[in-house]
């Protein structure tokens, strides 16, 4: 193994997107991921397009890197087994809500009885202080419950979604800081401790880090929302051939702007000399810009962008990011052939590290419970008990 989590064992209890999301970047960068699996499998096993039932699309891109056991947490001896990988475990991941936790006995105080040192982890919708705690959450839940949706309706003149599971991925991305984080506080002390990373809290921390704005003063100074990220005008610009995407944003650039566009009578406009007289019209001076893009095609407009070192990219698909240059020479897709699936486009983990490279392929996304016989035989467990319980219907193996 490599990677600078190389040796981080970590029993990953979660299904659908945040916690094999984060489990996935651990994997990515060396940890050991153990996915503990329902006898039914995760149930991402089943969205998508598919050539087997439970290897679908959606499954295969979130579980790179990971081995699957499968359990019955239900089963006496199914929660047994999962104790014992627990001795030797440095983190277990869950992403179902504590009350579920307790009732299989499997609450921190369970945990911690079997491993004194381990990083116990909860990801779920709401922190368990508060009036919300044990309300079910999904990712389009959160999104509309910490703004999301608002500011999309502010944007686009009604409500909306992100297009992919922003909550999900965000939080996720949060599990992973602070399981890094406690690693890093346990090889300091020795302690192991519990952690809570709730989805509505850190959706809402991020919103707002943005859109406090004037309700960071008290008395308030304004409402809340960034006029700049909520202007209506702000979005990819119609070219005659295509879309261009462009942020500018100091002085310098938007003198440049306005002189590579024949129109530099407007570097003298009051409402738009300098940052604040900007952020003050910005609808107007958003308007400006479309109006303008709107008048050359996209092989007219990049030399100019890229001659004035003004930011500024086309506009892709998902279909033009597959052939996208620069990806591709960077590796992000990967071409590999998964052993029972066959040849198949995984997604590498995008980071460079000068000493600890990871090694990005060293696992497919495996089979429901393809590892079971082998990760308990690595915890200590007798084959004649292993049969037991696959046998009994306390695990399973494919």
């Amino acid at each position: 193994m490599a990677g600078p989590l190389a040796g981080v064992k970590v029993l990953d209890l979660t299904t659908v997107f945040m916690g094999p999301l984060a489990t996935m970047a651990m994997a990515d960068i060396g940890a050991d991921i153990i996915k503990v699996e329902s006898l039914d499998g995760d149930m991402m096993r089943y969205i998508g397009p598919h050539k087997h039932r439970d290897m679908s699309a959606l499954y295969l891109g979130l579980n790179s890197n990971k081995r699957s056991i499968a359990l019955d947490l239900k089963h006496p001896e199914g929660r047994a087994a999962l104790l014992k990988l627990v001795e030797t475990a440095d983190v277990l991941l869950y992403n179902i809500r504590p009350a579920s936790m307790a009732r299989l006995d499997l609450g921190y105080a369970a945990v911690r009885a079997a491993n004194s040192k381990i990083i116990y982890c909860g990801c779920y919708g709401f922190g368990e202080e508060g009036p919300y705690a044990g309300k079910p959450a999904y990712d389009d839940l959160i999104q509309g419950a910490s703004g999301v949706g608002w500011l999309t309706g502010q944007m686009m003149g009604k409500p909306g979604y992100s297009a992919f599971a922003l909550a999900d991925h965000l939080t996720g991305m949060s599990v992973v800081y602070c399981v890094i984080a406690a690693l890093y506080h346990r090889a300091r002390t020795g302690e192991g401790q519990s952690i809570e990373v709730p989805m509505f809290e850190s959706m809402t921390r991020a919103i707002m880090s943005h859109h406090l704005w004037g309700r960071q003063f008290e008395p308030p100074l304004s409402g809340p929302g960034y006029p700049r990220q909520l202007a209506s005008n702000r979005k990819p610009y119609s070219t005659k051939d295509g879309y261009l995407c462009t942020v500018i944003i100091t002085d310098l650039h938007w003198s440049r702007f306005f002189t590579m566009a024949g129109c530099p009578e407007h570097i003298a406009d009051p409402r738009f000399k300098d940052t604040s007289s900007r952020a003050d019209n910005v609808e107007a001076l958003y308007q400006l810009l479309e109006d303008i893009l709107a008048s050359r095609t996209l092989a007219e407009w990049m030399p100019l962008f890229e001659k004035n070192d003004i930011p500024a990219l086309p506009m892709k698909s998902l279909d033009d990011l597959l052939d996208d240059p620069h990806l591709n020479a960077v590796g992000l897709f990967d071409r590999r052939v998964h052993p029972t699936e066959g040849p198949l486009v995984s997604l590498h983990e995008p980071t460079n590290w000068s000493a600890s490279k990871p090694d990005r392929n060293r696992r497919h996304a495996p089979n429901l419970g393809e590892h079971t016989a082998e990760v308990l035989r690595e915890a200590g467990m007798p084959q004649g008990e292993i049969d037991a319980l696959l046998a009994r219907g306390a695990a399973a193996q494919k």
